[in-house]
């Protein structure tokens, strides 16, 4: 075995190294982008408000709900990946570009969708917290929280936009027991059923899933 891997004169002891810290790192780094930099917040707190309103807070599991918004995420993410096994990924694996080329071609596409979700008093928001001045090219300190941010308020504007109707079912069914005069009986125990029904007539699920995809641009 050749002497310079032992002592780390030769040029492979270098770089075999930092590109293996550089993978352990990304790969350290998938979980928060996951989550940070993708669809997954809006679609699983669209997904957790629905579940609220119809007002079975166990059913379905929180597993099927996040994995549900895992699936979808990889929905709409799936033009940026390919994007990025396209113009990174593949060249970085045929050792035509270096790691931090490979980073930089990764990071581009995924700074495109962000921004096209992105609202610019958002952007402008965490600059100023961050105290940095407008530049052309947005930061991703700045950009990832502004992103969040906007993903957290689209998320809600939807969740209330679909929590109406079964709050327009629960008083319907409190003003009919009212009349009815069973005060005795809750309201929960007769809409729940209500609300089920109707939400699996129309399909509710498939309209959901297939809503909250189209609503990323």
């Amino acid at each position: 075995m050749p002497a310079e891997l032992f002592s780390g004169t030769g040029a492979g002891h270098a770089t075999v190294p930092l590109d293996l810290l550089v993978t352990l790192t990304m790969l350290s780094l998938v979980p928060l982008l996951l989550v940070m930099c993708t669809s997954f917040v809006r679609i699983v707190v669209v997904l957790s408000l629905v579940r609220s309103a119809i007002g079975a807070s166990a059913l379905p599991p929180n597993a099927v709900l996040t994995g549900l918004a895992l699936i979808l995420t990889f929905v709409v993410m799936a033009p940026t990946a390919q994007r990025i096994g396209r113009e990174a990924i593949d060249p970085y694996s045929r050792g035509a570009i270096a790691p931090s080329q490979a980073v930089t071609r990764a990071i581009a596409p995924l700074r495109s969708f962000m921004l096209r979700q992105t609202r610019a008093a958002d952007v402008t928001l965490f600059e100023r917290i961050s105290r940095r001045p407008a530049q052309a090219q947005i930061p991703m300190t700045v950009l990832v929280p502004a992103f969040v941010v906007g993903e957290l308020r689209s998320g809600f504007a939807i969740g209330f936009a679909l929590y109406l109707p079964f709050v327009a079912i629960d008083l319907a069914v409190a003003a009919m027991l009212m009349g009815l005069g069973m005060m005795m009986l809750s309201p929960p125990v007769v809409s729940l059923p209500v609300k089920l029904l109707l939400f699996v007539m129309v399909d509710g699920w498939a309209m959901l899933c297939g809503g909250v995809v189209a609503s990323f641009r």
